[in-house]
């Protein structure tokens, strides 16, 4: 992969491994880790985040703890395919914290949202009050997930 990505060499994807792993890891263990200087790893990650290889640090929170255990899919085609629209729309997702991933995709649909949301009823009362009246909604199809198989943020990095 590190001919894919001329400008990582294999300390750098030792290191982005090392912090997909564990994000709170400390400078020290990730130096230890990769046999480089304190110093020179805090300079690396530093140049890594700058470069946007690195795009935050976040907690991983447990949804079934905190209510939204319901993970939902939902196709969304639009009744009219313009620019417009298409803004009005993604500006619209933005500010619902119930959908956590909005993706324009090519196919048989124009959205694919991923929600979540505490149970089936939930969901209704979304789809009825905030989904079905987003803009240019036409139809939508929803996918609502009987077992989460894999859930993973890793990239592969070789």
């Amino acid at each position: 992969m590190t001919d894919a990505l001329p400008d990582l060499d294999r300390i750098d994807l030792k290191i982005l491994n090392a912090l997909q792993e564990d994000g709170r890891i400390s400078n020290l263990k990730l130096a230890e880790s990769v046999a480089l200087s304190p110093t020179a790893v805090l300079a690396r990650v530093a140049r890594l985040t700058k470069d946007n290889y690195i795009l935050g640090y976040e907690a991983r929170l447990n949804p079934l703890k905190l209510g939204a255990g319901m993970l939902v899919f939902v196709e969304v085609l639009l009744d009219k395919t313009t620019t417009h629209l298409f803004e009005e729309f993604k500006a619209a997702v933005q500010v619902r914290p119930e959908i956590l991933e909005c993706h324009l995709v090519a196919g048989g649909f124009d959205y694919l949202l991923k929600t979540r949301m505490a149970d089936m009823g939930a969901y209704r009362q979304f789809a009825g009050t905030v989904l079905w009246q987003l803009p240019g909604v036409r139809e939508t199809r929803t996918y609502a997930v009987m077992e989460e198989v894999k859930n993973s943020t890793h990239l592969p990095l070789f």
